[in-house]
């Protein structure tokens, strides 16, 4: 049974940063592309970031240069690093994956979800 769980949310000031981990089982993780969502308060859940099943990955213009994506095979786990946060950055940070090599940031792409980790920027 694949399984995702997120960690490594909290709260930060603005100017700060994060690391939120995405530890996976029940898969390899190579075989799979791995994305890292985000939901504020009262939006619809937006794509950020993704790594991709062959090598490669993408983000969204809203996170570029700011947040980075990474996996560790070895460790099964992808991360997602985040600089730079300000209070829009606010949100449940969701992990999913697909077997697709395709990286599309949307929600209807992707087949299993983790339950998310709470992120706060605040002063």
């Amino acid at each position: 049974q694949l399984q995702l769980v997120e960690s490594g949310g909290g709260s930060v000031q603005p100017g700060g940063s994060l690391r939120l981990s995405c530890t996976v089982s029940g898969f390899f993780l190579d075989d799979y592309t791995i994305a890292w969502f985000r939901q504020a308060p009262g939006k619809e859940r937006e794509g950020l970031s993704c790594t991709r099943r062959y090598g490669g990955f993408v983000h969204a213009d809203s996170v570029k240069g700011r947040f980075s994506i990474s996996r560790d095979s070895a460790e099964n786990t992808v991360y997602l690093r985040m600089y730079a946060l300000v209070p829009e950055d606010t949100g449940v940070y969701y992990c999913a994956a697909v077997a697709d090599p395709l990286c599309l940031l949307r929600t209807n792409h992707f087949e299993s979800w983790g339950q998310g980790t709470q992120v706060t920027v605040s002063s």
